[in-house]
């Protein structure tokens, strides 16, 4: 009789609460695949577009909204047909939503457009492969050849860079002093 005593208070005691025990085994928080110094190369038809270098990538494919995580941050080189870089983006943090093809940049990140010398300082960047739209809603900062253009609440533009909408703008304008370049005067 003294050992039936304990005995139902053990079976008491345990429980088979089926969500605690899919909370302490589930890997669906888990990465599926991860890595450390990682480059990647993307291409299209054969031809390298993108060249992406990470100290740290984490890939959970199994979530309901299935992403790409690069805690440790980015450096991205982007190239036209000829292999010639066409742009450039650095940042803290990144994370790309592989079924919405949406790629969101956060914490230093800096663009620079080869060809133009275009330069973009902003806090966030999201990227949205499908409809080619970039934008941001924090304080932006655009450097051109002459100008300097401030998106206080951020802006939107294409892949191109061009037509450029800021939010909330302000900018500055390098005006020549025709005066002093004219000898004649």
């Amino acid at each position: 009789m003294l050992l039936v005593i304990p005995g139902v208070f053990y079976l008491a005691a345990c429980e088979n609460d089926i969500e605690k025990i899919n909370t302490v085994t589930n890997t669906n928080d888990l990465p599926e695949v991860s890595g450390k110094n990682i480059e990647i190369l993307y291409s299209d038809s054969g031809k390298v577009k993108m060249q992406l270098n990470a100290d740290e990538i984490m890939q959970f494919g199994k979530l309901e909204r299935p992403y790409i995580e690069f805690p440790k941050g980015v450096h991205i080189v982007f190239f036209d047909d000829s292999l010639i870089i066409e742009s450039e983006l650095v940042a803290d943090y990144a994370k790309y939503y592989q079924t919405e093809k949406l790629w969101e940049a956060h914490g230093n990140v800096f663009v620079y457009k080869v060809s133009t010398g275009e330069k973009l300082n902003t806090e966030e960047l999201f990227w949205d492969e499908n409809s080619k739209r970039i934008y941001s809603n924090s304080f932006s900062r655009i450097e051109r050849k002459d100008m300097i253009y401030y998106g206080q609440k951020g802006f939107e533009t294409n892949e191109k860079f061009s037509p450029l909408r800021l939010k909330s703008s302000r900018g500055s304008l390098n005006i020549k002093d025709e005066k002093k370049s004219d000898p004649n005067l």
